[in-house]
């Protein structure tokens, strides 16, 4: 693995954002790190980088705003030079079933989940063109896969909608003959962070999914993925290597995986 990239990630002020922003800090390469929270965001950028503060650096940013997004993709470029890797992490979920889906819940999982990262592939894609080389990671979920956690609900369908546009994406660069840029999807399973707390209208922790779903996995897990991803680029990948076997029993009969799944 190149220890000399430019990495973005957005959403990295905690979670599987902050972790990947520390072990690909501590592998050598230098960061780029986006999020509203600008304290907790410098000390993710301090962990990052503790013997060479000048390779980890924070940016405020809100990446519902394209001009945020913008900044993000100036800063770097204007610090380092040149930008590799850009990580659409940031991501909310929601703990509300569909019939009970508000307006407001519905324009806030589009726009944290699916808008900031197609933000985010429009302000660095034709960077990447026009450089010959560079790397986008959308970081989805199984659920887009899996809809099976149905109080997840509208968060389920941003992502499903991610995987879907990250693969248009792909296609359109064939189409167009571009060589050297990358577009891969990520789909964690549960992951042992605050992500359930911190979801909208959340009533606490996940329950655990039955036994016959992925369980859950730690971030550094889940990182270790993504670092590998990075140095191999494939269009998709499951953190969970258990997820594709499920998710192929899902695909091959809907009906009868779902009348057979325990309700959780």
């Amino acid at each position: 693995m190149s220890s000399e990239k430019v990495v973005v990630i957005t959403g990295a002020s905690s979670g599987i954002g902050a972790a990947l922003a520390v072990r690909l800090g501590r592998d050598g390469m230098r960061v780029v790190l986006g999020a509203r929270n600008i304290e907790r965001l410098g000390t993710v950028a301090a962990a990052a980088a503790p013997e060479d503060e000048g390779r980890a650096i924070a940016v405020p940013s809100d990446v519902t705003k394209r001009a945020d997004v913008e900044k993000l993709r100036d800063v770097a470029l204007e610090r380092f030079g040149t930008i590799d890797v850009w990580v659409n992490n940031a991501g909310r979920g929601i703990a509300r079933p569909v019939l009970e889906l508000t307006d407001a819940d519905i324009d806030e999982m589009i726009a944290v989940n699916l808008k900031s990262a197609v933000y985010g592939m429009q302000t660095i894609i034709p960077y990447f063109i026009k450089n010959g080389h560079g790397h986008v990671l959308n970081v989805s979920s199984v659920l887009a896969r899996l809809p099976t956690a149905s109080f997840r609900s509208a968060y389920n369908a941003a992502k499903a909608a991610l995987n879907a546009l990250s693969s248009n994406v792909r296609m359109d660069l064939r189409r167009q003959g571009v060589e050297g840029v990358y577009v891969s999807v990520v789909m964690p399973g549960m992951v042992t962070t605050d992500f359930a707390l911190n979801a909208a209208h959340s009533k606490g922790p996940s329950p655990r999914p039955p036994a016959t779903m992925p369980q859950p996995q730690t971030v550094d897990e889940v990182v270790a993925v993504m670092a590998r991803l990075i140095d191999e680029p494939r269009a998709e990948v499951f953190t969970n290597p258990a997820a594709a076997a499920v998710v192929e029993r899902y695909v091959k009969d809907v009906g009868a995986f779902e009348a057979g799944m325990p309700l959780y």
